[in-house]
């Protein structure tokens, strides 16, 4: 079964001994340090940099880039699917969500759009994908919009407090435990 694991940041450590996982990504802004979970071996492990804001640049802030994107995409399309990847943000709810959706697409790209947006918020009521780095992945993978559409249509996701990890399964007919 493959999966992906998204997670707030509180809670990485303990997801990924549950799950066994050994590939990680961090989506974090400057000045979030952490300890990766020592499961999880530093070459497995890629640390994009970005704030959870909806375009390139606001202030100091820097939004997700292209270039961070299309590393998202080469990573997911290096791991090896044996064990679930686990993805984390500071809550678990924008930028990991939305970076779930784009390395799911990149492994298994004859995946519909709007079945893995709905498989999405039936994993997580409280997933809001970010809508800039939705886009940018959408773009990069040649989607036509139709991510970008399909993460319009399940909406914003309830209000949550950043505790609630969840299981994004790969393949249509699959559950998964959070």
């Amino acid at each position: 079964m493959s999966l992906i694991v998204v997670s707030p940041l509180g809670r990485i450590a303990e997801m990924a001994v549950r799950h066994r996982v050994r590939d990680m990504v961090s989506l974090l802004s400057d000045g979030h340090d952490f300890h990766r979970p020592g499961l999880i071996a530093p070459e497995r492990h890629l640390v994009l940099r970005m704030h959870d804001i909806g375009c390139a640049s606001a202030g100091r802030m820097t939004g997700p880039q292209d270039a961070q994107v299309a590393q998202l995409i080469a990573f997911a399309r290096a791991w090896d699917r044996a064990a679930p990847l686990l993805i984390h943000c500071w809550m678990g709810i924008s930028r990991s969500p939305a970076a779930a959706l784009v390395a799911a697409l990149a492994v298994m790209p004859e995946t519909d759009e709007r079945d893995l947006a709905l498989r999405l918020r039936k994993a997580s009521p409280f997933a809001t994908p970010n809508a800039r780095l939705v886009a940018l992945g959408d773009a990069l993978l040649g989607r036509e919009e139709r991510l970008t559409a399909a993460v319009k249509h399940i909406g914003r996701g309830a209000d949550a407090d950043g505790n609630a990890p969840f299981v994004l399964p790969l393949d249509a007919g699959e559950a998964a435990d959070g």
